[in-house]
């Protein structure tokens, strides 16, 4: 059972990585239509993507809206976490259930709802609204994060601060935050991770001049599919991959220094 069992994981995670070798092998096909294995490899497709004006365009966007999301919901997020951990909050589960609701309930119904909300508002296609709508999905992988690494300062070096006569704006600034750094970094990342790759909420609330990176793929695939929307899901992927391994380096940075 100890031998099959590993096995079994290997072949799943096999399966489940073979789609995403195969689009980044096509995104460096030589020729000019959608062919695996490819006859010839070549560049021209990532050239393309990054030359074309309105793939740029698209990627800006993404970045503006990821950053947007990334900081509304580390900032909201922390707050929330560190009430959670230190506050006295009356019904405290049930608050923490209404924050992670968007886990739970359908990305669909939730676009539903933000989409006739920014209708009424007239902010259909405003980056900055996009941005904080893409906040409240990365709301909750930011919660449950720092909830886990705000349990893990001591409680009495806050006191043992407060006792010596800072205040409690510099406690929180100058011992919480720094404590707290590495996982907020993390929440971070994986926020502007959630509203970069997001789709369905992006198709609802951006306009045609606003298209994000993944609403143009998913509209150039009605279209026509060429090798530039493999080279673009490639850099989607590597983006991911980035965001993962600077989180796994964090982390290994940080095991060292709670040893000692």
């Amino acid at each position: 059972m100890r031998r099959v069992l590993p096995t079994y994981v290997g072949l799943i995670c096999l399966l489940l990585m073979a789609p995403i070798v195969i689009v980044v092998i096509l995104a460096f096909s030589g020729p000019g239509y959608l062919q695996f294995p490819p006859k010839t490899y070549s560049l021209h497709w990532f050239a393309r993507f990054l030359g074309d004006p309105q793939w740029r365009a698209s990627l800006w966007f993404s970045l503006i809206i990821g950053l947007i999301a990334c900081v509304v919901a580390t900032v909201a997020g922390f707050f929330a976490a560190y009430a959670f951990v230190r506050g006295s909050v009356r019904g405290k589960k049930l608050l923490l259930s209404l924050l992670l609701l968007p886990i739970i309930v359908p990305t669909v119904i939730t676009s539903i709802a933000m989409y006739f909300l920014s209708a009424r508002l007239h902010l259909v296609g405003n980056l900055v609204w996009v941005g904080v709508c893409h906040a409240v999905i990365a709301l909750p992988v930011v919660l449950l994060i720092l909830l886990s690494s705000l349990q893990g300062v001591d409680v009495n070096l806050e006191r043992a601060a407060l006792s010596l006569g800072a205040g409690h704006v510099r406690v929180f600034l100058r011992v919480v935050v720094p404590l707290a750094a590495p996982g907020i970094v993390s929440a971070a990342l994986f926020a502007f991770l959630a509203s970069f790759d997001e789709l369905i909420i992006s198709l609802f609330l951006t306009g045609v001049r606003t298209q994000t990176l993944p609403v143009r793929i998913w509209n150039s695939l009605h279209l026509e599919i060429e090798p530039t929307i493999a080279a673009v899901s490639a850099f989607l992927i590597g983006v991911t991959g980035l965001v993962l391994l600077i989180d796994g380096a964090l982390r290994m940075r940080r095991r060292p220094a709670m040893k000692l």
